[in-house]
């Protein structure tokens, strides 16, 4: 000690950072495999296992090899997979969206099937099933009929019900549809069935790599007509509030790295269950930069999985899920 007076206080912060047992000790964040979810792209076929080039790692599969990706989703102790389907053929009301025999309702079958404790989303949404790209049908002067498209929804979710969904999770940003999704679903007898509502879904500038992943671009236009603006928060807060007054379930903030405020937000306010969705684009620039050396990638992953987490988020939909649980595996 030098003879200069010393006057600060006792504390020492760093007294409890000084190994990593005394660290692991006194984390206030801790994450576990079972808070995550893997979202998975599925299409018709065999033996299909296509990559996706902008997102390394990640794949659209035939049912098949999705059941390779369900095992292992059981072996590491996942939460739960959320299915988005890709259909052979579409069309301006993306009917593909509610046949039987279509991508989702085979993959739900064939997993329930499988592997029964494994809990199963489904993605709720027109998109990826219109010609045109949009979340809805098209009113003749080109914007999204809100109303109209809540019958098609409502088709889509009860498919994936029947066929043994454990959750629905409608993407659409739609307004009213999780008190419609609700209705139906309780008319045909799926009471049991939970809604996990996208309901703060902005329109991000970090879904490109997803668009190409389910082949579901805007042929014109984009989706800010009906996505939130990512400059509002307070307007999160009063999408949450009625999907939770409709009878959400669980609910969602999406994208998640740019929006820890909102999901800290909501989580403050609500005490509800709550999603934050990690993103296509949060994903690829991490492994992006990773792939070039300047991040460690597997840091960089676990730092944005406990950001999220620390927020409020009590689970996170990643394409890191597999990576991720292995990563605590091995700690």
């Amino acid at each position: 000690m030098t003879d200069r007076a010393f006057t600060a206080s006792s504390v020492r912060m760093r007294r409890l950072r000084s190994s990593e047992a005394l660290r692991r000790l006194v984390r206030e964040t801790r994450l576990h495999p079972a808070q995550f979810i893997w979202p998975l792209f599925v299409r018709s076929g065999t033996g299909l296992r296509a990559p996706i080039g902008s997102m390394p790692g990640v794949s659209q599969t035939s049912v098949d090899e999705l059941l390779r990706d369900a095992e292992r989703a059981v072996a590491a102790g996942i939460g739960g997979i959320l299915l988005f389907g890709i259909p052979d053929t579409k069309d301006a009301t993306g009917s593909s969206a509610w046949d039987p025999q279509g991508p989702v309702p085979s993959a739900v079958r064939a997993v329930k099937q499988a592997f029964p404790d494994l809990l199963v989303i489904t993605d709720v949404c027109m998109c990826e099933y219109t010609d045109h790209g949009h979340c809805g049908l098209l009113t003749p002067n080109g914007d999204v009929d809100n109303d109209a498209t809540l019958d098609l929804l409502a088709r889509e979710a009860l498919a994936h019900a029947e066929a043994g969904a454990d959750i629905i999770a409608p993407s659409d940003m739609m307004d009213h549809r999780v008190a419609y999704l609700r209705q139906a679903l309780d008319k045909a007898g799926h009471t049991q069935v939970p809604i996990m509502s996208y309901a703060a879904k902005y329109a991000s500038a970090f879904y490109g790599p997803f668009r190409e992943a389910a082949e579901s671009t805007p042929a014109f236009g984009d989706r800010r007509s009906y996505q939130m603006d990512p400059a509002n928060g307070l307007e999160a807060l009063r999408e949450v509030r009625l999907d939770i007054e409709e009878g959400a379930d669980i609910v969602m903030v999406k994208p998640a790295g740019a929006y820890l405020d909102v999901i800290a937000a909501v989580k403050r306010e609500t005490g509800l269950p709550l999603a934050a969705y990690q993103v296509s684009g949060e994903y690829s620039m991490i492994k992006a930069a990773a792939e070039r050396g300047w991040v460690d990638g597997d840091r960089a992953m676990m730092e944005s999985l406990v950001a999220i987490a620390r927020a409020g988020a009590d689970m996170i939909i990643t394409y890191f899920a597999l990576d991720a649980a292995a990563h605590l595996a091995r700690r």
